[in-house]
């Protein structure tokens, strides 16, 4: 009996398309989008009420204790906190956004489609990655809303073209970075309900750190963790970019967390979807 060996490139058919096929799921999460439009609505309400309490409610009060602390070394008040908290509720809307991300990648575990995607003659990084880039389109949107919310109350960002450039990249870096984190959450949860609060630290930490007021308010010990936990570089970064001011090291430190989050979640997501059911 002969055994015929196969030499040479697969067919066509037997050969995997990452690129195709990510295209093809992103689509698929595109569509999602549109069909559910009160998720994106739900996630971008939360930054959008938090930006309208802390500047109409609170803001006179927080505002008149900042003093130097306000951007550009401006006097206290309503419509100078108004350019302080902005970028913390930026940051918040990522990862409000980010949320919902885990809240498909459940659904899709649940209902069995990620079974079913294990099974078809696709590459499998493509589902993942449709899902980042599907969730990276709807934060863009989402911030888009937000920003233009923020100018509405009071916001006055200073930015030139070059700072806010840089400001879009720096807000894509740490979106594939918290991507990546949900994804890895959304598939550790064993229902969708636990895929909602799982990542739900992540909208607490802007309030732990630099967020709302400055840390040298804070007591010692809640100081140490609000300067030395990845928010708080975040927001520094964001906050010199839009208001024209001196970021130092920031900048380099956040990237370094982002770099940091992204290859963990990454690693994470690859090593859970590529488990045995």
């Amino acid at each position: 009996m002969s055994t015929t060996v196969l030499t040479g490139p697969a067919p066509a058919s037997l050969r995997f398309h990452p690129l195709r096929d990510s295209a093809t799921m992103l689509r698929r999460n595109l569509k999602r989008m549109l069909r559910y439009p009160s998720m994106t609505l739900m996630l971008v309400g939360m930054p959008v009420v938090f930006l309208l309490l802390f500047v109409y409610v609170l803001g006179g009060t927080l505002g008149a204790g900042l003093g130097g602390a306000v951007p550009g070394g401006a006097a206290g008040g309503r419509a100078a906190y108004a350019n302080y908290v902005a970028p913390a509720i930026i940051l918040m809307t990522v990862a409000a956004t980010v949320q919902g991300t885990a809240i498909s990648i459940a659904m899709d575990m649940t209902e069995g489609i990620i079974t079913r995607f294990r099974t078809m003659h696709i590459a499998r990084v493509s589902v993942l990655t449709g899902h980042v880039l599907g969730s990276m389109i709807q934060t863009v949107i989402s911030l888009a809303i937000v920003i233009g919310v923020a100018l509405l109350v009071g916001f006055r960002p200073t930015a030139g073209p070059g700072a806010w450039l840089a400001t879009a990249g720096f807000l894509v870096a740490v979106t594939f970075a918290l991507v990546w984190l949900s994804v890895a959450l959304g598939q550790v949860s064993k229902s969708v309900e636990t895929a909602s609060n799982l990542p739900a630290p992540l909208l607490l930490l802007p309030f732990l750190g630099s967020g709302f007021v400055p840390t040298d308010s804070m007591p010692a010990g809640l100081r140490w963790f609000a300067e030395y936990q990845p928010f708080t570089p975040i927001i520094e970064t964001l906050r010199g970019l839009l208001m024209d001011d001196p970021i130092g090291n920031n900048a380099w430190i956040a990237l370094t967390w982002c770099a940091v989050i992204a290859l963990a979640g990454y690693l994470w997501s690859k090593r859970l979807f590529n488990r045995e059911s």
